[in-house]
């Protein structure tokens, strides 16, 4: 194991810092070396595995990136080499532009999703058109409480098996979706045994959102949830928007239709994410 000081250097402070520079360079090869055999690393695995600090690691990995050998993520690093472009989506299209758009694998994601949480009993589901297809699946369920803030899809599921429960709050415009404090309050409340969530978009910083207020009841879903589920079809990977709705960290499963970006999906394997491919008998 490395350690930062030697007992001996410490009556010679020229040896110490020269000590100190070598340990840092150490490091610094051991990161690198990790990095491109890994294809990412983690601060806490480094912190142990070099034994030094978290912070000791953090502070390499700030060098690491200010030389341009690497990447900085939550929790850890990713290689230099460039991802395709982010793109920003500075405007939100309206619900039924979005509901045409990739409509095929927005229909696949639902379908698998809709397989995994058929089982449970308190499923919450969040806003947007993935979400809407995926309530569309879930017609059919007897044992299953479903609560929304969308409308449309309390609407979708009006008469049908599940009991379905609508936050009460502001009413959102173009999305139908009900936010603010009211309808935080009344979710933060209960414990749900699946949510899924959708996005805007999904880069190796985490998952985005257009609106502030949606993106707080997504947090909700994210906090009350045992089992946490991301739908997000291909087309959003490397795609932002306003809000940074969580690091990915924070999700269990996402769910998509085709492989993301090598970048995205070493921070997901880092993580312990599991990806859903559509299609794909495959998870991995």
């Amino acid at each position: 194991m490395l350690n930062d000081t030697d007992p001996s250097d410490r009556t010679d402070p020229t040896a110490r810092r020269g000590r100190s520079r070598l340990l840092t360079r150490d490091r610094h090869v051991r990161i690198l070396g990790q990095l491109s055999t890994m294809g990412s690393v983690r601060v806490s695995s480094l912190a142990a595995e070099l034994d030094v600090s978290d912070m000791t690691i953090r502070r390499d990995l700030v060098e690491l990136e200010r030389e341009g050998r690497l990447v900085r993520i939550h929790g850890g690093a990713l290689p230099s080499e460039s991802l395709p472009p982010v793109a920003m989506d500075s405007e939100e299209p309206s619900f039924e532009s979005r509901l045409h758009q990739r409509r095929e694998a927005k229909l696949a994601i639902a379908r698998l999703a809709a397989e995994i949480i058929s089982r449970y009993r308190a499923i919450a589901i969040d806003v947007g058109t993935t979400t809407y297809l995926l309530a569309s699946q879930l017609r059919h369920l007897q044992h299953a409480k479903i609560f929304t803030n969308s409308l449309r899809i309390a609407t979708l599921l009006d008469g049908a098996g599940p009991d379905v429960y609508i936050a009460g709050g502001q009413l959102r415009g173009d999305e139908l979706s009900v936010c603010g404090p009211s309808a935080i309050a009344q979710f933060e409340a209960l414990w749900f045994d699946v949510a899924v969530i959708g996005v805007s978009g999904v880069t190796a910083e985490g998952l985005f959102d257009y609106s502030f207020e949606e993106a707080d009841m997504k947090r909700v879903y994210l906090r009350r949830s045992a089992l946490k589920i991301a739908l997000c079809d291909s087309a959003k990977f490397q795609r932002m928007s306003l809000v940074n709705v969580a690091p990915l960290a924070d999700i269990d499963i996402l769910i998509t239709d085709a492989e993301p970006p090598a970048k995205i999906a070493a921070v997901l394997a880092a993580s312990g994410v599991e990806l859903r491919v559509a299609g794909s008998s495959a998870a991995s």
